[in-house]
């Protein structure tokens, strides 16, 4: 599969439309709460690694460690997606969720208490295991916690339709990644407003999406050949 014009039979349960958004909503809500709260983003690396040395070359070192927390974990998270695909097979995409919504509520608990261990390494965790684990929509390869390859998707079949010549399913493509960078973008500011005006249950919102991505995987699983 590598258009999205394929028949909906054929689609995996965890790359339909409707998952991915749900997913890119979670994933810039909780980029938003972890700048907020912490100063590093749980999804963006690239924006980690760039402060981290800045920092160093200008000789701020507690500043660049600062940024060093959020890397390991990231890390550590695609290790855990990795031996879940090994172990779980076509399981690991429902286990992967699981493991996230648990995560998120322990952070939440733990949040008064350690704030920097529970939020900084744990959120980065789990949007480690959401990249790795949700990597396409519809059989073609997207981003769930960053914008940029989406954007650019976008851009280049809006200019396939222009141009003319595109292939056919072009402008659902178009729409789809479209629709993904709005769905962060929303999934952002949500964060944000709910991290201001309710912190210490802002994560409940990133869980309950979580959860009716897990129903809807769990419960479309019979219906959708893998």
């Amino acid at each position: 599969m590598s258009t999205l014009d394929v028949a909906a039979g054929a689609i995996r349960r965890d790359e339909t439309v409707e998952i991915v958004m749900l997913l890119a909503f979670a994933g810039g809500y909780i980029d938003a709460y972890t700048w907020i709260i912490h100063g590093v983003m749980a999804n963006a690396q690239t924006a980690n690694v760039i402060f981290l040395w800045v920092y160093a070359m200008a000789g701020e070192w507690i500043k660049a460690i600062h940024f060093v927390p959020p890397i390991l974990a990231f890390t550590a998270g695609i290790v855990i997606a990795a031996w879940l695909r090994r172990v779980a097979g076509e399981r690991a995409s429902g286990l992967s969720l699981l493991i996230e919504i648990i995560f998120l509520i322990v952070i939440g608990i733990l949040h008064n208490r350690l704030p920097d261990l529970a939020g900084t390494l744990g959120i980065s965790m789990v949007a480690a295991i959401q990249a790795a684990m949700f990597i396409k929509v519809e059989g073609t390869v997207c981003s769930t916690v960053m914008i940029t390859g989406n954007m650019r998707q976008t851009v280049e079949n809006v200019f396939a339709l222009v141009y003319g010549g595109a292939p056919q399913g072009t402008l659902r493509k178009a729409a789809i990644f479209f629709a993904l960078c709005a769905l962060f973008g929303c999934g952002a500011a949500a964060g944000a407003f709910a991290t201001e005006t309710i912190p210490k249950l802002a994560l409940g919102i990133p869980v309950i999406a979580l959860l009716i991505v897990l129903l809807r995987c769990e419960g479309t699983s019979r219906g959708v050949v893998t």
